[in-house]
């Protein structure tokens, strides 16, 4: 017996070890064996408890009575499908007659504290059935994005949500989107790792950057088009504004509305041409858009009102002409001046990483989400990367994008920048490039410069 008693010590000290150190490996070996058998026994006391059961139907009280036999209990939820993830469980669940999807979403509290799981959220698949997906451990701790992912065309992983499943960016459901976070929050590894995903994808890269291009220039061999001033982004803005409208003329030619034309090949933006006729579809990165909403000087102001002029009109009209917008700042209201209100209305996705006050949180979901503005502003300092997403449709979840150093972004571009499509009438804003783009040591001020 004394083997049998190491073994056992062994195992338990190894398991300790694991959810220690390795939360994930623990889940895998251990955890998600002891998680479902935990499910399967508790089931009906913590369904019973969490008042997610129903009473019997009359029926079976009528035969019970008839039969003097005990009256039957009360039915839970029936269990359609128990399937364990690399993070945790999905349980998928056939909702009775009178419960609703309503009642077990309030309840996920109550059921995380009741199966021991780290997290469980609901979401409603049809009418009458519910999933529960429940996490084993922290997934955001340490963020590990799987190996294979579920790409699209205009479709790219950028995060992980803290169900354990991925975040995808689909420009083709979102068109456009807004991206808010103070300073050493993950906003800026957030849109590297963007760029990173997107560079692989037959997709025309232009960005705004009036930090003198610090953030999107060391990725410009993967970029079509790069501004690192207000001057140079209203022209670039009105170049764009310029092929916007020459795509619609092209969508209109080819749309050949005539009886002997299905309906299904009827054009009415990019995606409805033919293969060899269809634009490449351009995304437009613009950092820091403070910078280009800002007028220091009076003389300012008419560049001003026209860079968010065409601004707005490119979130109005860009998407059947395949333009999508991704604006990031620190604060986007209506403080910025004119027009501001209105192109955030045409910014369907909102993130919003960790911000220093309520009304910056207000401004990504006080019109879309509003219980998600005490989640932004509770994300802790020290997990930058950590952010609140959401989208019109009022539901929102926490995410978390994987550390991209600059270099890794950097390597992503090089390799793919035969990719980055020439635009015609964007020749003027292609940046100068030397042989190699790498990144350059910062001297310290004790170092004298080379050149002295």
């Amino acid at each position: 017996m004394s083997w049998l008693t190491a073994l056992l010590a062994l195992v338990v000290v190894t398991a300790g070890l694991l959810r220690w150190r390795r939360p994930a490996w623990y889940w895998l070996t251990f955890g998600v064996v002891l998680a479902t058998l935990r499910v399967l026994v508790r089931y009906s006391s913590v369904m019973d408890a969490c008042g997610l059961t129903v009473p019997p139907p009359r029926w079976r009280l009528t035969i019970a009575r008839m039969a003097n036999r005990p009256a039957p209990e009360s039915r839970p939820p029936r269990i359609l499908r128990l399937r364990p993830t690399r993070t945790g469980l999905v349980l998928r669940l056939g909702l009775r007659p009178g419960q609703d999807a309503f009642d077990v979403a309030a309840a996920c509290d109550r059921l995380r504290h009741s199966f021991a799981m780290y997290g469980v959220t609901s979401r409603e698949l049809r009418s009458g059935v519910v999933e529960l997906r429940m996490t084993g451990y922290d997934v955001l701790a340490r963020v590990q994005m799987p190996a294979k992912g579920d790409n699209a065309p205009m479709r790219v992983p950028v995060a992980l949500r803290e169900d354990g499943a991925v975040h995808y960016r689909d420009y083709r459901s979102t068109p456009h989107a807004l991206t808010l976070g103070a300073t050493k929050s993950g906003k800026s590894v957030y849109q590297r790792n963007l760029v990173a995903e997107l560079a692989a994808h037959e997709v025309a890269l232009v960005g705004i950057d009036c930090k003198q291009g610090v953030e999107l220039f060391p990725l410009a061999r993967r970029f079509s088009a790069l501004a690192d001033n207000p001057d140079t982004a209203a022209e670039l803005l009105d170049a764009l504004v310029s092929h916007m409208e020459g795509v619609y003329h092209l969508i209109r030619a080819e749309q050949r509305i005539t009886a002997d034309v299905p309906d299904a090949e009827v054009a009415a933006d990019i995606w409805d041409l033919p293969a060899h006729l269809r634009p490449t579809p351009i995304v437009l990165l613009v950092d820091e858009v403070a910078e280009l909403a800002l007028s220091p000087t009076k003389a300012d102001e008419p560049r001003r009102d026209r860079i968010i002029t065409a601004l707005v009109r490119l979130a109005q009209l860009g998407r059947a002409a395949g333009i999508y917008l991704e604006i990031c700042g620190q604060r986007f209201g209506s403080e910025l001046g004119k027009g501001i209100t209105m192109l955030r209305a045409q910014l369907t996705g909102r993130t919003a990483h960790r911000v220093n006050d309520e009304p910056s949180a207000n401004m990504a979901f006080g019109d879309i989400a509003p219980d998600a503005v005490l989640a932004a502003i509770s994300i802790p300092t020290e997990t930058p990367g950590l952010a609140v997403t959401g989208d019109s449709s009022g539901g929102w979840a926490r995410i978390r994008t994987p550390h991209t150093s600059m270099r890794q972004a950097v390597n992503a571009c090089n390799r793919h920048a035969h990719r980055a499509p020439v635009l015609p009438g964007f020749a003027a804003f292609r940046p100068e490039l030397p042989p190699t783009v790498s990144l350059v040591k910062i001297p310290t001020p004790t170092e004298a410069p080379a050149s002295a």
